[in-house]
Parts: C-alpha cells; sequence; structure tokens
C-alpha cells in the first residue's frame, strides 16, 4: 500500500499570494445587476465558477471589460430579457450554482427574473428555500415550471419588512436595497463575505446599518450607482 511518512519538528516559513474569495466574488458580480453605472471590481479570482458567471452575464447583455488580470469592469445598461429563453441560458445557469444570486438583483430593478434549478457540487442539502420566502415576504411570487425546470419570480414592487431568517441570503440583501421602506434582517449573516457586500452597496448608493451584526437594517433607495470594489483574499485557500 503506498503511505506518506511525515516527520515534524521543521518550521514552516515562505510567502503566499491567496487570490480572491470566490465567494465573495458570484456575490458582488452578480449585485453590479443593481445599477445602470459602470462597476469595477478588483481581485476577481480567474477560476472556472466565477468566468462562468461572468459569461452568464454577457450573454444576458452585459458590458465587460478585463483591464488586467483580476479586474474587470461591468455595465449593466441594456438586459437582453429575450435570452433567459434560450437554451444557452439554461445550459449556462443550470451548471452553476452561483447563477440563483442574479434573482435578487432582476427582482429589485425590472421586477421580474427567471432562472433555472441551479447544479453546482452536490454536497449535501443546499437549500434555496430560504431565497424564495425571503423575496415572498419582500412582495414576490413564484411560479415553478416542472417540466421546463425553470423558476420565475415577479413583483410590482418589492416592499420593505421585518424578517427572522434560518440562513441569511445575499440574494434578499439585493433585493432589498431597492425596495420600498425599510426592511430588517434579523439572524442575519455576520460572515466576511456578506460584510463586503454590504459595503459595496454602501459604496454604490445603498442604506445598510448593523453591517458585521446579526441585525442588519436596510433602508431602501430609488437607484444605485457604480463604484469600486475589490474582494477579499480567500480565507480556505490562505488556511
Amino acid at each position: 500500500m503506498s503511505r506518506f511518512v511525515i516527520t515534524g519538528g521543521r518550521r514552516l516559513k515562505g510567502e503566499l499570494n491567496p487570490q480572491g474569495a470566490k465567494n465573495e466574488a458570484l456575490q458582488v458580480i452578480c449585485a453590479c445587476l443593481l445599477t445602470q453605472e459602470e462597476v469595477t471590481i478588483a481581485n476577481v479570482p480567474e477560476i472556472l465558477d466565477v468566468l462562468k458567471l461572468i459569461e452568464l452575464l454577457e450573454g444576458m447583455g452585459v458590458k465587460v471589460k478585463h483591464p488586467s488580470h483580476g479586474v474587470f469592469v461591468f455595465q449593466a445598461s441594456d438586459i437582453d430579457f429575450g435570452y433567459f429563453e434560450t437554451e444557452d441560458f439554461y445550459a449556462k445557469a443550470v451548471s452553476l450554482r452561483g447563477s440563483i444570486m442574479i434573482l435578487g438583483p432582476l427582482l429589485a430593478v425590472y421586477g421580474c427574473g427567471i432562472i433555472p434549478k441551479p447544479g453546482g457540487d452536490k454536497i449535501g442539502r443546499r437549500r434555496l428555500d430560504t431565497h424564495f420566502l425571503g423575496f415572498e415576504k419582500l412582495g414576490a411570487t413564484f411560479d415553478y415550471n416542472s417540466s421546463e425546470g425553470y423558476f420565475r419570480a415577479s413583483a410590482d414592487k418589492l416592499k420593505g419588512c421585518y424578517m427572522l431568517l434560518d440562513e441569511a441570503s445575499a440574494n434578499i440583501i439585493m433585493a432589498a436595497v431597492l425596495a420600498e421602506g425599510v426592511t430588517t434582517i434579523y439572524n442575519a449573516a455576520c460572515e466576511p463575505y456578506i460584510q463586503q457586500l454590504c459595503i459595496m452597496l454602501n459604496a454604490m448608493g445603498a442604506r445598510i446599518s448593523g453591517i458585521a451584526s446579526n441585525l442588519l437594517t436596510i433602508e431602501g433607495v430609488k437607484e444605485l450607482k457604480g463604484c469600486h470594489h475589490r474582494c477579499l483574499p480567500d480565507m480556505i485557500e490562505v488556511g
């Protein structure tokens, strides 16, 4: 049998230049759909899942520039809703778990959204109902077509509310920033990637308080603007 023999007692040294955090990148890239202005994101990890999401946004009509390694500029000024009915959209969206994150921004800006049941790694139960329950509390309605495998969502106007979540969703935060009134999210996640998303949204003109706590208060605004944002290093890679 093959084996590894590890002899300890030797001090490690050296340098590591970690790439940007994938989980943050997937969220903040989707947040670019909340404004028609340019959004520049640096330290983006150029890995398969992130590049797949960028390709998906390009298919939707988002203009993407890539001036240097790890830096992308997004402008979602002309979304092509016809693309959502194509086989290309279905194939790209269903292959990427993070595609579900486009739904909150689309609902917030356009009052409608469509997404196939996303795939991704099979690592146990990975719930979608938190997304949908949060959207419904904000005033959205949902329909799932089992034969097509599509979720369709619509809302005349999202309205702020109080909600207690089993698990917090960045998707709900992105929907709430443009909702009418105040949204209070109790049991919100405190993880750094959620904090980073909230910091970026505030830089775009959102009004989110309570960042880094489990109680987020989001005062809805009418529109958001562009910004510059830098992703954190990936903590898993550092570890």
